[in-house]
């Protein structure tokens, strides 16, 4: 350690006393300076300059009458007048607000949100923005009566002569950090003197700092990652700090490394999006000149980190000196001062592929970077000093077990206070307890991830997860694969979330286009593409889809989509799109019934392709949602018109069960248009039309191969890898009350596997090219046990080992039934599916038409099977994971 670290004053209890401190010790030292357009050292402050200047902020402040204790706005562009305005807020014992000045007819709502609910008392600002704000706040009665005070140029430097110092310890607030407000209306985060020196002395042990460490920082000043990171950290090391604006690292993202290059920075950083922008922006020409060996410590936080950034930056700018190891993952938020986990600046960034589908499930598989369907996260490092890391189930609030993700709890002295004047958010999100050790209080962060080997992964947001048909996604995810469909979509510009249209979530995307393809762009093809990709992904049809003009995505200061924002000015019609597709909800039924086997046999050979082509028109455009003005063309492949998984099951069924004929799943979810599908209908139809009529055609058919889907290859490759693992059985329980003929229920499940040929299908591996045989006949896999003398622990315990061992799929069956009678009005039904062949969706169509079997086989009064009691669902579905 250098010698500024052996005089660090460990006694200090403020901010206000270590900027004091330094004053003394450090005079002369250059603190901050500003490159006015990134490029050119316009101005600087020494600590003695800072001193005197927040001195005499203070005494003005307290001459305009405002008291000990209430909250000053600050409205600053960047630059150096910011950081003597928030010391001298300090300097006065006034709580900082640091917010951004808002641009001339921009709307005020965030900024009236803060005034009112911090109840400001003055604002603190430039003389030239000062006219602007005056203009703007007149229209606004809450804005009118705040004072405001121009800090640049108005207060004379002997004023500091004045100045008294207040009583400010450890516990006195320094300044609310307004959240984002991407969630709803913007919340004060508390932060205290004592926990802004905690974090400060987390940040140098964590990323080893010392008296040769140089900061540059581009991050707004406003923020915490620029405000607690690039502001407090370097007075905290009594060290330099370089800054410049935002705007001229957008503009030209070299700059940001130029500076890095020119100073011998050591610490510099930013979200994720940041150094992606440096990839695509910046050209060989200008690596040329470029030296990034000085660079230490490249912080990567305040959003996921991808592993193909850390990869793509690392070998793009490895020619200038740039070292992997540089690369510093970390995590932390507002709410826990700034930082919360690192690792250590000589190890590279902990990656660790798991498999996709698995996560989805909040299960972690560890897998095979090579292997399909796998995924890389990037680790945060571990829980720094004094912190406590807890992975806890937002339901139970329990601790969760070894590799399942849940929500990040944390404790510790750099946990705020709380959100300001909000005591039932404060309440639910920092006193939060674990119920069954009551061990706290612990911040809850809204975060998802998991700990491996005392590693913190965050794999998302609990409040941005898309629910859609009982499965999990994550925006980030989607939006991802969205930025890489088509070279006209701006990185870092989409956001993924959902609306509820007509009781059903529906996924909506907005995605920004580059500036350089607006004026050619061909809108029909790149939606189609989206569509399209989204489908293959994560098989989810998109409802609504917005082409937008760059820069239109609402986000943070720091970069971070604002989801919710989005979503909020989707539903008011807000997004202004250069085109839209959106699906509109069909209130009319097509009516399935009208074309059968035997009326397409009825009509002229030259009318049967006509026919069923119009009726598959029809019923896609049904199963679509989609109204009967919004045509389909009859040659577009199914897979661009964002036919999901779901949707491809219900489209097989009614076909088949209509027109008796067996469809593979790729006549859906491949590339087969309409018209190929009315072709390939046909052809059966027309070969089985001799067939008796008194048998099913699926009967007297052979064995049939076909590929596999997107989806079913994925989980066949899961499976090899692990084929004992039963991760991908869906598994429900219902209870029956009542009679039941037992005879009957199980004919009506044998009519049920002879009329759906999912439930017929084996899966193999033919020169290594993996298939799916459909075959003739297949006897329903049916156990009938007496459980009448069974207690309901052993009834459980026998529940969860039959829905949990795994399928052989080579062999099959894919599907198995098993009643175990409690009385002779009480029976437990367990229907146990591999995923391969179903999902939740698509088996629960399987039981309403399961009913309807049963009726006809019993043929006398209806009894209440299909009334289902799940109440074994949850409990079955919360054991899996022990089991699996």
């Amino acid at each position: 350690m250098g010698k500024n670290f052996w005089k660090l004053p460990i006694a200090c209890t403020s901010l206000v006393e270590l900027l004091r401190w330094r004053a003394i010790q450090q005079p002369e030292q250059k603190a901050y300076s500003f490159l006015l357009d990134g490029e050119v050292e316009a101005a600087y402050l020494t600590y003695e300059d800072l001193d005197r200047q927040a001195q005499s902020i203070a005494v003005q402040l307290q001459s305009c009458g405002v008291k000990n204790g209430e909250r000053g706005l600050l409205l600053y562009p960047p630059g150096l007048e910011f950081i003597a305005a928030f010391f001298g807020c300090l300097y006065a014992g006034i709580v900082a607000v640091p917010a951004y000045p808002p641009r001339p007819n921009q709307s005020l709502s965030r900024l009236q949100a803060i005034v009112a609910d911090a109840q400001a008392a003055i604002a603190l600002t430039t003389t030239t923005t000062l006219s602007n704000i005056e203009r703007q706040f007149a229209q606004y009665p809450n804005l009118q009566t705040l004072q405001l005070l121009a800090t640049d140029n108005m207060i004379a430097s002997d004023l500091a002569q004045a100045w008294q110092q207040p009583f400010v310890n450890s516990d006195t607030l320094a300044f609310l950090q307004y959240t984002s407000g991407s969630t709803g209306t913007p919340k004060g985060v508390m932060v205290s003197h004592g926990n802004l020196l905690h974090n400060e002395f987390l940040i140098q042990q964590a990323m080893q700092h010392t008296e040769n460490t140089l900061f540059v920082g581009w991050l707004p000043l406003f923020h915490d990652m620029g405000l607690v990171g690039n502001l407090l950290q370097p007075l905290y090391l009594g060290i330099p700090c370089i800054l410049m604006s935002p705007v001229a690292f957008l503009q030209k993202p070299v700059r940001w490394l130029q500076a890095i290059s020119r100073y011998k920075a050591t610490t510099s950083g930013g979200p994720n999006f940041a150094y992606d922008l440096c990839v695509r922006k910046i050209t060989p020409e200008q690596r040329a000149n470029l030296d990034l060996s000085s660079w230490e410590i490249a912080f990567n936080g305040a959003e996921p980190i991808r592993a193909e950034t850390l990869e793509q930056f690392s070998t793009t700018f490895v020619e200038c000196g740039f070292r992997r190891e540089a690369f510093y993952p970390c995590y932390g938020m507002a709410e826990t001062t700034l930082i919360v986990t690192g690792g250590s600046k000589q190890v590279p960034p902990v990656l660790q592929p798991v498999e996709s589908a698995a996560l989805l499930q909040n299960q972690v598989v560890p897998a095979s970077r090579e292997a399909s369907g796998v995924q890389t996260l990037v680790g945060c490092g571990q829980a720094l000093q004094d912190l406590k890391i807890a992975i806890v189930n937002p339901e139970t609030l329990t601790r969760c077990q070894p590799h399942e993700v849940g929500e990040i709890w944390v404790a510790g002295p750099s946990v705020t206070q709380g959100y300001w004047n909000q005591p039932e958010q404060t309440d639910y999100a920092f006193r939060a307890y674990l119920k069954d050790t009551q061990e706290g209080p612990f911040l809850r962060t809204g975060d998802l991830g998991f700990l491996q080997d005392g590693e913190l992964f965050v794999t998302g947001r609990l409040k941005d997860l898309i629910v859609i048909r009982g499965r999990n996604h994550y925006p980030q995810d989607i939006e991802w694969t969205v930025a890489q469909s088509h070279p006209a979509l701006q990185p870092s510009g989409s956001a993924a979330f959902t609306i509820d249209v007509a009781g059903e979530e529906r996924l909506v995307i907005a995605q920004e286009i580059k500036r350089s393809f607006l004026r050619n762009l061909a809108t029909e093809e790149v939606i189609a593409t989206i569509r399209q990709a989204v489908v293959e992904e994560h098989e989810l049809q998109v409802y609504a889809l917005l082409l937008l003009k760059p820069g239109s995505i609402p986000k943070t200061s720091s970069g971070k989509i604002q989801r919710h924002a989005c979503r909020t000015s989707f539903l008011a019609g807000n997004l202004e799109s250069i085109a839209s597709s959106i699906l509109e909800a069909s209130h009319t039924t097509v009516s399935t019934a009208s074309l059968t086997h035997a009326a397409i046999l009825a009509l002229e050979p030259q009318e049967r392709q006509l026919q069923l082509t119009c009726y598959l028109q029809q019923l896609v455009a049904q199963v679509l949602k989609l109204l009967p003005s919004q045509k389909i063309n009859l040659q577009q492949p199914l897979n661009t018109l964002g036919l999901d998984s779901l949707m491809a099951i219900e489209l097989q069924h009614t076909i088949e069960t209509n027109l008796g004929v067996i469809l593979p799943m790729t006549s859906f979810l491949g590339s087969s248009s309409i018209n190929q599908l009315a072709a390939t209908v046909l052809a059966q139809l027309t070969n089985v039309a001799s067939t008796p009529k008194s048998e099913p055609a699926e009967t007297k058919a052979a064995v049939n191969e076909y590929p596999l889907s997107y989806g079913q290859q994925a989980l066949y490759f899961l499976h090899k890898l692990a084929p004992e693992s039963p991760a991908y059985n869906i598994a429900n329980a219902v209870r029956i009350r009542g009679e039941l003929d037992i005879a009957a229920l199980h004919r009506a499940f044998q009519t049920l596997v002879e009329r759906h040929s999912s439930l017929c299908t084996t899966f193999t591996n033919a020169d290594g090219q993996p298939m799916q045989q459909v075959h003739k006949h297949t006897e329903v896999c049916w156990q009938q046990e007496d459980a009448t003398t069974w207690d309901e622990k052993f009834l459980s315990d026998r529940l969860l080992q039959a829905a949990y061992s795994p399928f052989n799929l080579e062999q099959g069956p894919l599907m198995r039934v098993s009643l175990y009678t409690r009385s002779p009005q009480e029976h437990i039904l367990l229907l146990v599916v591999h995923h391969i062949v179903a999902d939740f969706w698509s088996l629960t169509i399987l039981v309403d038409e399961l009913g309807t079997l049963y009726q006809a086989e019993k043929n006398n009064t209806p009894v209440t099977l299909p009334s289902l009691l799940w109440q074994y669902t949850d409990y079955v579905q919360e054991q899996a994971k022990m089991l699996a």
